[in-house]
């Protein structure tokens, strides 16, 4: 996970991480084909803001050790901690967590982590504007249980890209949230297949569909942008030619530089 942009600060004030400790398996529901979401209860978690991670470290019978940085889906005011997981084919840690754990499951965990990507509705009333791809939805849709639940009338949009529609992670969730709330916007497009009866977006994300949630949004917005490395310096590329200052994006990355 590799983070990077703009250099602005913010006043919110973001928890200490917590050493290493035991992250109990509450529950895990299944958001995709290869997306799970597992909630774990933590004795001593610090609480977090919106758009951070935790470490999770799982340890092999022979001692090997695998880590690996997952961003936190919960939104702040929840007291359990839930991290949506990809499964990656060839991961070391992925599979078993998507596949293997089970509730009463131990592991251990470690955070909050990260204080660049985040967000918060009593320091930021600027609009918010999300671009997501894959599972890079999953930092931005804790900022959008974080705003609903802390009621902030700060208009939003996201603009999301999947694989497929059986890829949309969080489907229900963020189609229910459109429906209710008339100051937030969704557009999901899909890159590789639009199923029957698709009525969103087909193809990869373009510079109209960003200049047009942009204007909606009043010119100017704190614009976060979340994926594997090829959607985010694309996306950002987008939003500075829709005339974005650069300072105003936030990015977070996945995979490779």
């Amino acid at each position: 996970m590799i983070r990077g942009g703009n250099s602005a600060t913010t006043v919110t004030k973001v928890p200490r991480a917590s050493s290493w400790q035991p992250a109990t398996v509450v529950s895990v529901r299944e958001e995709t084909h290869r997306v799970k979401t597992i909630q774990f209860a933590i004795s001593n978690w610090p609480g977090h803001v919106a758009g951070q991670h935790a470490d999770v470290r799982l340890t092999a019978e022979d001692g090997y050790r695998a880590e690996r940085s997952y961003s936190i889906a919960s939104p702040p005011q929840m007291s359990a901690v839930e991290l949506t997981v990809d499964r990656l084919e060839d991961g070391e840690v992925s599979p078993f967590l998507t596949d293997q754990l089970q509730p009463g499951d131990t592991i251990q965990l470690r955070g909050p982590i990260g204080g660049h990507f985040i967000w918060s509705p009593s320091e930021r009333g600027s609009p918010l504007l999300l671009l997501g791809g894959g599972s890079g939805i999953v930092p931005l849709m804790c900022m959008l249980r974080h705003r609903r639940l802390s009621g902030s009338a700060v208009p939003a949009a996201l603009l999301y890209s999947a694989r497929t529609r059986a890829d949309v992670i969080f489907h229900d969730e963020l189609m229910d949230l459109a429906r209710g709330d008339t100051t937030f916007a969704l557009r999901i497009t899909l890159t590789r297949d639009s199923a029957p009866g698709w009525s969103g977006g087909v193809g990869r994300i373009g510079l109209p569909a960003v200049e047009s949630m942009l204007n909606d949004l009043g010119g100017v917005a704190d614009s976060f942008v979340c994926g594997y490395t090829g959607f985010v310096e694309a996306a950002s590329t987008l939003l500075v030619k829709a005339g974005q200052p650069a300072g105003a994006i936030r990015t977070e990355r996945f995979g490779a530089t």
